[in-house]
This record gives structure tokens, sequence and C-alpha cells, in this order.
């Protein structure tokens, strides 16, 4: 089949001929797409010259070209469908200057993953090395204090030597009073107050002089508290059983049963009671 003889009125467009010559070959559309991997609907689409579908005059010269090999057109009138193909659609594109595409993938920075292997190495190697470092200096610090020491030689007139006298151990000191250290630590130009709950738990309420609340709360069968100010300290017990008093170094002693809720104040010329 060729169509270069025909005139432009009696020339069938590219669609039609395409079409024309698949069922002179005996194909389908499916056929045809199987042989082009060009989609059926595409396929449908040109023969009936709609390239919307194509994606751009470039894939719709292949296609035209791919399709017309398929029914068994030659080189030839293949080449005479793309070329009117061109005529109808505004000339033939302009082939893509090699050179920018080949500066452009030059220049183009290769993206590079970061090497996490490489690092994980590096880290596990500066974790071994520490560890054996931190072995190695407490060893030899564990050589050095492990060794005795020389006890001191005191040599006499008669030449001969006599070992100095052994390090006395040094008395376990007692250990204080954790009711008395911070009393005896209580300065005189304040009012101090040491809240120690020994007989259970108690809700703590404490202010200073001008009504500004330092504590309150649920303290602890065992814990304490300790509050300080220039004039004066008050204080709520919720249960005032469970509670004992340190006011400015003494312990206050008082009746109050358990369960029994306590408003106390105190100065700095106390422990006598508010």
């Amino acid at each position: 089949m060729s169509i270069g003889n025909s005139s432009a009125e009696d020339r069938p467009s590219v669609g039609r001929a395409l079409k024309k010559a698949r069922v002179d070959a005996g194909l389908s559309v499916d056929e045809v797409s199987a042989t082009t991997r060009v989609r059926a609907p595409i396929v449908y689409a040109i023969e009936e010259d709609d390239y919307s579908r194509c994606g751009g005059d470039v894939y719709s010269r292949g296609h035209v070209r791919s399709l017309a090999r398929a029914a068994g057109l030659s080189t030839e009138t293949a080449d005479e469908l793309v070329a009117q193909y061109d005529a109808e659609h505004g000339g033939r594109p302009e082939p893509t200057s090699a050179a920018p595409l080949f500066d452009a993938e030059r220049v183009k920075p290769e993206s590079r993953r970061p090497n996490w292997t490489a690092a994980m190495v590096a880290a596990i190697v500066a974790v071994v090395g520490f560890v054996g470092f931190t072995l190695f200096s407490g060893g030899e610090e564990g050589g050095k204090s492990a060794s005795p020491q020389a006890s001191p030689s005191i040599t006499g007139n008669s030449g001969g030597t006599t070992k100095g006298p052994e390090p006395s151990e040094p008395a376990d000191d007692a250990e204080p009073d954790p009711t008395e250290s911070p009393i005896a630590a209580a300065p005189e130009d304040r009012v101090t107050v040491k809240v120690v709950a020994t007989e259970g738990s108690s809700w703590v309420s404490v202010e200073d002089r001008t009504g500004r609340r330092l504590h309150e709360g649920l303290l602890e069968d065992g814990q304490s508290e300790t509050f300080m100010d220039k004039d004066q300290i008050s204080l709520v017990l919720g249960n005032g059983g469970a509670i004992e008093l340190f006011v400015n170094g003494k312990k206050v002693e008082r009746t109050t049963g358990p369960g029994q809720v306590e408003r106390l104040t105190y100065t700095k010329g106390d422990p006598e009671q508010g």
C-alpha cells in the first residue's frame, strides 16, 4: 500500500489509512495492541484521528509508525504516514540537542545515600575502644590502690630498726539525731519550726507573718518539713496527735489526741505555744 501518489483530496487521513491497513491484514485492535504494546483505547483513538491520548507529538509519531508496521505496511509507507501526520499537525518537531542534555547530566549532582554501615562500624569501634581504655585505666588504679603501703621505720641509737606505730582505726562517729541537727542550726534572729509526722499522716498548712502560704498538703508518716520566718509561723494540723513540733531548737510538748485539729502560732520568743 502506498499513499504517495494520491492527491491531498483523495488521500485518507492517517487514522483511516491505519485502520484500513489493519482490517486488510485481518488483525483485531487487541492483536495490534499486543504486538505494538500500544494500549487498545489509544489504537482506537488514533484510528479516529484523535491523538490527545498519546502524550505529545513525539509519542504520536512513534505510535503511527508502530501501527503501520504492525499492519504489514512497508517502511516507506510508514514514513509517508508519519510525514502526513507532521504536515497535518504543524510540521516535524525540532530534534533535541544532545549537548544540553549531556551538560545537564554532567552538572546534575549525584545524590548519595548515607553510608550507615560505615557509620555503625565506626561507632562500634569507638565504643569498644572506650570500654577497653576504661577497663585498662581501672585495672591500673586498682593495682595501685591494692598495693600495701610500707609502714615507716625508725632507726634507734643501737642501729636497729623498729616499726612505727600502727595507724589507729578512726572511731565511728555517732550518727546525729535527725531531730537535733536542724534544731541546733536554728538561727536566733528567726523563728524556726520543724514538723515531724511520727504517729501517722497529717494534713499540714503553714503561713508566714504576712499570711503567705509556705506549705499545704499531706505529710506522710516518717516525713518532716522545716519552716522559717523573721517574725512568725502559723500552722494548721489536721491530725495534731500524729505530729511532733520543734520550735527554735526545742521540742514542744503537747497533749493533742489523734485526729484533733490544731491551730498554732510561734514567734522568735517561743517555744511557748501561741
